[in-house]
């Protein structure tokens, strides 16, 4: 079974993991109009997209900087590690 746990949500945005994908940290985002993958580290760097605008993606990118710590801990605790 595939687990996604939301991590936060904001507006019509929900920021969660897959729970079987690779290990290096990275946050899913979905809405209505379209989704995307995160990577956390070394730096925030959009992995792949469908259906946002650049616009969209860089606001998404400044809201996963600033809930970088709380992504962080959410998957240590998420992954155990």
């Amino acid at each position: 079974m595939i687990v996604s746990p939301t991590v936060f949500r904001y507006k019509s945005y929900r920021f969660f993991f897959f729970s079987r994908e690779e290990t290096r940290m990275h946050i899913h985002v979905i809405s209505p109009t379209g989704e995307a993958k995160f990577w956390i580290d070394p730096e925030i760097e959009i992995a792949k997209s469908v259906g946002f605008s650049d616009h969209e993606l860089n606001s998404l990118a400044e809201i996963i900087n600033a809930k970088k710590d709380e992504i962080k801990e959410s998957w240590r605790i998420h992954f155990g590690y």
